[in-house]
């Protein structure tokens, strides 16, 4: 007889969790992800495209920073956040120093930028810069296990190939998911806002008057927002053009 799992962690609004470094896997010299579990043995229970507020104390300050679950929430293994170095970024570096078997602690998961049910609308629109790909990969595991026959595209910009994350997995769900397609956009940092806009334009505003698709818009900057400017300013309704500015 199989034992039945351990019961789940509701969301936490207040109060903090802790979590054990699992395993670590390293997409690129600047890119890694932390496969946590909770310390109480329960799994966590979130909504695809939510984030945690992970603790990080710095020794003259303690600092609070998001980052988004990039794990399908029906995996009941360790979840998984995916990071990037940035310059002078203190708080990413002691990310980058935890080591398997250390512990941190977090609070969360929060956000409305997330996906409880796949819309049951004829195509779902996905846009991505660099590790914004987190919580667009959650999202998209659960729109694919859904009973929703809609299409689904990805359009994923990154900097360079090396940067393009889960790309063997992308390929694999390409050759399997007869409703899944997704294109890749490799271009200078300060060119993929403008790379983006032109292929969403192209694709969703210009390619027909289709305007019932729901979209899933995540990166960083001011593109975000340009991007979701062009969609509901083309004729989509404001509550089908879901974004997370980084």
């Amino acid at each position: 007889m199989t034992p039945d799992p351990p019961a789940a962690e509701a969301p936490a609004r207040r109060g903090t969790l802790n979590a054990r470094v699992e395993r670590i896997f390293d997409h690129a010299s600047d890119t890694r992800s932390l496969f946590l579990s909770l310390t109480s043995g329960k799994h966590l229970r979130f909504l695809p495209g939510q984030f945690i507020s992970i603790t990080i104390p710095l020794g003259d300050e303690t600092r609070s920073r998001p980052y988004s679950v990039a794990s399908d929430p029906e995996d009941r293994g360790p979840f998984e956040i995916c990071f990037n170095r940035v310059e002078g970024g203190r708080g990413v570096a002691w990310l980058f120093d935890r080591r398997v078997g250390d512990t941190l602690d977090f609070s969360g998961p929060f956000g409305a930028f997330a996906i409880d049910r796949a819309p049951e609308v004829a195509e779902l629109g996905f846009i991505a810069e660099g590790t914004a790909i987190a919580p667009i990969r959650s999202m998209l595991k659960r729109a694919l296990a859904s009973s929703s026959p809609s299409k689904i595209h990805l359009i994923y910009a990154a900097p360079d190939r090396e940067h393009v994350l889960y790309a063997a997995e992308l390929d694999e769900i390409a050759r399997s998911a007869p409703n899944f397609s997704y294109e890749t956009v490799i271009a200078h940092p300060e060119e993929i806002s403008d790379r983006l806009f032109e292929l969403a334009q192209a694709r969703w505003v210009t390619g027909d008057a289709d305007r019932m698709r729901h979209f899933y818009v995540c990166g960083v900057g001011k593109g975000v927002i340009r991007l979701r400017d062009l969609l509901r300013g083309a004729g989509y309704e404001r509550r089908s053009v879901h974004y997370e500015q980084w």
